[in-house]
């Protein structure tokens, strides 16, 4: 009995969906952030964890999940955002989350961490921006 493997198409289809879901939520992240927290409240924040330059990470920070988010759903490059969002996470990690499990658990963020990551490495999947403009991000490139 052979085991049945997931077709080129399916695992395309599979990765975009990851990269729709995880930049949505990303950018979800990043519209709370401007426009529930402010900059001013995520500056705060990141000044009671001891984030280096707080005022310059909270706009970092801000703008990445919610311009990288949406460029990350959209499927617009792909892989250098979902590096950067994995790195956003990581420092999430190591400045605020403790334990396994929430409020301040990193199983959340460690999720997005991963799908970010995985997106990087293995790329947009279907449905993205970057297959449109030349295969760049795509994952049978390489």
């Amino acid at each position: 009995m052979s085991a049945r493997f997931a077709t080129q198409r399916q695992t395309e289809i599979g990765l975009g969906i990851l990269r729709i879901v995880t930049g949505l939520v990303f950018a979800a992240h990043g519209y709370q952030k401007f426009f529930t927290m402010h900059i001013e409240g995520v500056t705060g924040f990141f000044t009671g964890l001891g984030v280096p330059l707080p005022g310059i990470s909270a706009i970092l920070v801000s703008t990445l999940e919610l311009a990288g988010g949406l460029a990350f759903a959209a499927g617009l490059f792909t892989r250098p955002i979902g590096v950067l969002l994995a790195l956003d996470m990581a420092g999430a990690i190591f400045f605020f989350h403790t334990g396994f499990f929430v409020p301040k658990g990193v199983e959340f963020v460690l999720m997005n961490l991963a799908s970010a990551l995985a997106l990087a490495i293995g790329g947009p999947g279907a449905f993205a921006i970057d297959r449109m403009i030349g295969g760049r991000g795509s994952a049978s490139r390489t």
